[in-house]
């Protein structure tokens, strides 16, 4: 950002020049402010939950399937492409045999208090490269948390992540382990670097443990929640191409084409908590 200060003309006679970039660089600021704050919890008190209630339930697929995303391996196939298909599934968009939707992010927003971030699931605070795949593809790190990193691949991996955390990682080797603290809540997109543009994941820095992320028929579920009201929310990331964008393979030096997606989608149901009941809600989502 001081780069981008550094970088305002300086021309006296261009007075309006001057204003339109101020202008620009307060809108980014704006912009910036409004997706930090789009995951703040202010004020979330860690209690001891003695009469938490339980919400289930799951989301599901309706009407027609778009077109699957699948992209070309262009480099390193021998480790990338084992069966030798030839292309990749970006696994934008996972629904099951009885049309549960995988990695979809369900949460309850705006809860004041309740059990601790440690009750997160350990393994979406795990990443690993394998395959020229991240895995798990989405993940979930409290806030303050700390994301572990590895390479499984014998080949040049990087962990570039852009959003509410700014880190361009490599791992030149297999099994190296890295660690980064993970400060800001909000969303982080996840690429690689190396050339392998086709790799692609997700990261919600989360300030309350009451995310889940569903499997693969579709289901979540949320235990020792208090009794109150709450709004839930079902967030799924885009699983459409919006086209292509030009990137930099750090090992041969040369510009590559990464694919682009759609903005997430969001759906949101109130739910009512009693205490020690169970409640569901489930969520139909479609490519309307």
């Amino acid at each position: 950002m001081l780069d981008l200060l550094q970088r305002q003309p300086v021309l006296e006679e261009n007075g309006m020049h001057r204003i339109v970039q101020r202008s620009v660089l307060l809108t980014f600021f704006t912009v910036f402010l409004i997706a930090a704050t789009a995951f703040a919890q202010d004020g979330y008190k860690v209690v001891h939950v003695t009469d938490g209630g339980t919400i289930s339930g799951t989301v599901k697929w309706s009407g027609p399937m778009p077109r699957g995303l699948d992209f070309p391996v262009t480099k390193d196939p021998q480790i990338c492409d084992p069966d030798n298909k030839k292309t990749t599934d970006l696994e934008r968009l996972v629904v099951g045999p009885q049309a549960g939707v995988a990695n979809t992010v369900v949460y309850l927003k705006n809860i004041s208090s309740g059990k601790a971030l440690e009750d997160l699931p350990a393994p979406r605070r795990h990443l690993d490269q394998k395959h020229c795949h991240y895995i798990p593809h989405i993940l979930l790190v409290p806030e303050n948390g700390v994301l572990t990193m590895q390479s499984s691949d014998a080949t040049l991996h990087t962990v570039h992540m852009d959003g509410a955390a700014t880190f361009n990682l490599p791992f030149p080797f297999p099994n190296q382990v890295n660690s980064r603290t993970m400060s800001t809540p909000g969303l982080v997109h996840l690429r690689c670097n190396g050339g392998h543009v086709w790799m692609n994941a997700e990261m919600m820095v989360v300030p309350h443990p009451y995310y889940a992320v569903t499997d693969e028929s579709g289901q979540f579920e949320f235990t020792d929640v208090p009794p109150g009201t709450y709004q839930l929310v079902a967030w799924h990331e885009g699983w459409s191409l919006a086209g292509k964008e030009q990137a930099y393979d750090v090992l041969t030096e040369r510009k590559v084409q990464r694919p682009v997606f759609t903005e997430p989608k969001t759906w949101q149901k109130s739910v009512t908590v009693n205490a020690n009941q169970p409640s569901t809600v489930n969520f139909v989502i479609s490519n309307k």
